[in-house]
Order: structure tokens, then C-alpha cells, then sequence
């Protein structure tokens, strides 16, 4: 199972769970059954930038997990 960790500003979404373990092929099913867990955090999760195994994606939505990956979700930030 991937481990999913997610940041402070995320914690409020997530109940207050920081990190668990998610059985999933690509990020668009990861984030299927995070929403299932918690409805409404897609609207979140599309705004936020993610790294699976160390590389950085802004948009991720068809990226592969393993089931040894590492997914971290981080505030994205804007430039400008």
C-alpha cells in the first residue's frame, strides 16, 4: 500500500490524520478513495501540489503509484 502524507493545512480535511496507507494504481484513484474517506477534499486536493516518490507534479491526475510509492501533499505555491 502507498503511504499518503499529508501537511498542517490539510489536517482540518483530513480529520487530523497526518499519514495513512492507501491501496491505489494512480493518483486519480488515490484521490477516488481519499474522497470516499472524506467527501468534498478533491475540491482541496486539485488546488494543492503533490509529490510521489520525491518528484513534484502540479497536475499528477495520471501519475502511477506503487505500492512501495510515497505521496506527499504540499501547498502549492503560485508565482507571480
Amino acid at each position: 500500500m502507498a503511504k499518503i502524507v499529508f501537511p498542517d493545512h490539510l489536517l482540518t480535511n483530513t480529520d487530523g490524520v497526518r499519514e495513512l496507507e492507501v491501496e491505489c494504481k494512480n493518483f486519480r484513484a488515490l484521490v477516488r478513495a481519499l474522497e470516499e474517506k472524506w467527501p468534498g477534499i478533491e475540491d482541496v486536493l486539485t488546488k494543492t501540489a503533490v509529490a510521489i516518490d520525491g518528484q513534484i507534479y502540479q497536475d499528477a491526475w495520471l501519475e502511477p503509484i506503487q505500492p512501495t510509492s510515497e505521496v506527499f501533499f504540499m501547498q502549492r505555491i503560485e508565482g507571480g
